[in-house]
């Protein structure tokens, strides 16, 4: 396993964006896909998107295509989620996460390391 560290997180009016970062502490990163998922109250936990380390491919949930956008900066071993265009519902606790199995992988239980957690809030 690995720490995961995310920073980014905040208030924001409908219709705004907010980037949020991911790194791991203190060490390169290692893994197969970089996800990002996120928790509302009482809601069970969702993948958000997703991006393959070794091609830097990437994957979405349908709520989000076309507002968010994943990419890793490797000269600074960072994995960012950039969203835009957000919307009251997108409001939640944001987790980034890495698992070591290829694929398009958007369950949380294909994920071994998780991040801390950064609230996300959107008010209308």
């Amino acid at each position: 396993q690995v720490q995961l560290v995310e920073s980014g997180g905040g208030l924001v009016q409908a219709g705004g964006s907010l980037r949020l970062s991911c790194a791991p502490a203190g060490r390169i990163f290692s893994a197969s896909t970089i996800g990002w998922f996120r928790q509302a109250p009482g809601m069970e936990r969702e993948f958000v998107a997703g991006l393959r380390w070794a091609s830097s491919n990437t994957f979405y949930s349908d709520s989000v295509k076309g507002r968010f956008t994943i990419v890793k900066d490797n000269a600074k071993n960072t994995v960012y989620l950039q969203m835009n265009s957000l919307k009251p519902e997108d409001t939640a606790v944001y987790y980034c996460a890495r698992s070591l199995f290829l694929g398009d992988r958007t369950v949380p239980r294909d994920y071994d390391s998780w991040g801390q957690g950064t609230q996300v809030t959107v008010s209308s």
